[in-house]
């Protein structure tokens, strides 16, 4: 049963990278991201297809960026990062909840390959970006929560038959043994500051403004991108935004195009 269990998790977890897909510049954003920012990634798994189907999104996984290995000064902290992953080289560190290893520490060069956005918390302090971290590396080696997923699912469809509430985990109080899944976690964490990702704003009878907190269970990847309270930022390949702008791009003057799979024509001139 368990080698069947671990088929499954394996088939729905390989990746399918394509040729040319590559839209963001890895280097530049692995030198421009902050500890305490969410990290979307596109997905080309077939577990990936299936949760942006779900959500209607590009997105299907978030990670928390935590920072650079030797950048730790709590020992404890760093002992744990030590334990948990190789710091040989000074990393870019993540980390995330990931269906068959449960919440882990990454390195961020194993998503060169990937699409990337960055979604950065508008004005989170620095302290309570180290408190976010530290919610999140409190729940390293917390399994990944297979059933809030399928409770997930449910809650997205709409199906009718049996009310969304009826027997699912997302609706119930969380314990400190639960396990995790990805976005969870890290609306957790920033729950744990009061930085609001997606909460309800309502009016109270005296006109003042509150803010209800967002269910934890039901997020997804998509709703920090979704989120007016993170900014986002891209790095694209070729960045036309500043110099060289479009007008200058290095297009051939050779009257050769292109027919997508690496075949080239010739072009005559019309005169």
């Amino acid at each position: 049963m368990i080698k069947i269990k671990q088929s499954i998790i394996n088939w729905l977890t390989q990746k399918h990278l394509e040729e040319g897909r590559l839209l963001s510049d890895f280097d530049t954003l692995k030198h421009e991201v902050k500890p305490g920012d969410v990290i979307l990634i596109d997905g080309t798994s077939h577990v990936s297809h299936t949760i942006q189907y779900l959500t209607q999104s590009s997105w299907s996984h978030s990670m928390l960026y935590l920072g650079r290995a030797m950048n730790f000064d709590d020992r404890e902290r760093f002992s744990l990062i030590e334990k948990n992953t190789d710091i040989t080289h000074n990393p870019h560190l993540v980390i995330e909840s990931q269906l068959g290893k449960g919440t882990v520490i990454s390195n961020l060069d194993d998503y060169r390959d990937e699409h990337l956005r960055i979604c950065r918390p508008k004005g989170l302090t620095h302290h309570d970006a180290q408190k976010v971290i530290g919610y999140a590396l409190d729940h390293v080696g917390t399994a990944y929560n297979v059933r809030q997923v399928i409770d997930l699912i449910r809650f997205l469809l709409p199906w009718r038959i049996m009310p969304r509430r009826w027997g699912s985990s997302l609706f119930r109080p969380k314990n400190k043994d639960q396990k995790d899944i990805c976005s969870t976690l890290i609306a957790e964490a920033f729950a744990s500051v009061k930085f609001p990702v997606l909460p309800e704003i309502k009016t109270r009878p005296d006109q003042q403004v509150e803010l209800i907190p967002h269910n934890p269970n039901t997020f997804t990847p998509s709703d920090f991108d979704y989120s007016p309270y993170f900014e986002i930022i891209k790095y694209p390949m070729l960045n036309i935004a500043s110099p060289p702008s479009y007008q200058n791009l290095p297009w051939t003057d050779k009257d050769i195009v292109s027919d997508g799979k690496g075949k080239y024509t010739k072009m005559r001139r019309v005169k």
